[in-house]
């Protein structure tokens, strides 16, 4: 789920992956692998991607499958973290039927 949160903040911020590659100092290949799954982010790649976008580690964090020494809302946040994905891709979604008309 963090790598589905990841690709929507930076299209949010209507970057290319190219773009913010070259912000966070890595290849584009690295942000398409961890976008597609194919490789989990780094604390420290998540920390520049906090500040890269003026958010809290802990708002991106959120969005992590697993997390160190997880408590029982494991659930709960999981269920949350979801459907907050949901309603980014809905907005999505919006952006570019707009942008399509």
């Amino acid at each position: 789920m963090i790598n589905e949160a990841l690709r929507l903040i930076r299209v949010f911020h209507d970057l290319k992956q190219t773009e913010l590659a070259n912000r966070l100092g890595i290849s584009k290949s690295h942000i398409s692998e961890i976008e597609n799954g194919n490789k989990k982010p780094s604390l420290d790649l998540i920390e520049r991607y906090a500040q890269t976008f003026n958010l809290p580690v802990s708002s991106i964090m959120f969005f992590a499958e697993e997390l160190p020494n997880a408590k029982s809302g494991d659930k709960a946040r999981s269920k949350i973290a979801g459907k907050v994905i949901k309603i980014l891709r809905f907005v999505e979604r919006r952006a570019n039927e707009k942008d399509a008309a």
